[in-house]
């Protein structure tokens, strides 16, 4: 890739990872008793973390999706949209193995109910959905962020190679 084309490569990826997050929690904080029952059908949690947890990812996903729109602690948002995806990818593993018939509630009811039955293809689904969230761990992506802005952070992606 051309290098004065690599700073909004950079920034499409943290876009994209942002429209994720934000789509994801906006869908489940329209209907936060229906993700509740999502939740509940995994059987993973205790009962009285069942709620606790429903009603407060959608907030968290929401706001790492605001955070990459920002460019702010773009790394570290990265890295907590990795280990949220891992947790994921394993209760939905889990999910899959007992037989579980049931919606991965990914994305709240904005997800067709046959399309998001926990399987083979969700999972493949949320480890694709998280290479942008590695991809900014490694290489943040801080074209028109608020990390340069405030910080004066540079932005990974404009960096030249140095010639030696």
């Amino acid at each position: 890739m051309p290098e004065p084309l690599r700073p909004y490569a950079g920034f499409a990826i943290r876009m994209v990872a942002a429209a994720v997050w934000l789509t994801a929690g906006i869908a489940k904080l329209a209907d936060l008793a229906h993700f509740k029952e999502q939740v509940t059908k995994y059987d993973l949690l205790p009962h009285a973390v069942v709620a606790p947890f429903a009603y407060g990812l959608p907030f968290l996903e929401t706001g790492v999706g605001l955070y990459l729109l920002v460019g702010l602690f773009v790394p570290a948002t990265a890295i907590v949209t990795s280990v949220l995806m891992v947790i994921f990818l394993i209760a939905q593993g889990q999910a899959w193995a007992r037989g579980l018939r049931l919606d991965c509630g990914c994305f709240g009811s904005l997800a067709p109910q046959k399309a998001s039955h926990v399987g083979l293809w969700t999972m493949l689904r949320d480890v694709a959905l998280g290479i942008p969230g590695v991809v900014l761990i490694v290489a943040p992506a801080r074209l028109w962020s608020l990390d340069a802005r405030l910080f004066g952070l540079p932005d990974w992606w404009a960096r030249t190679r140095s010639t030696a």
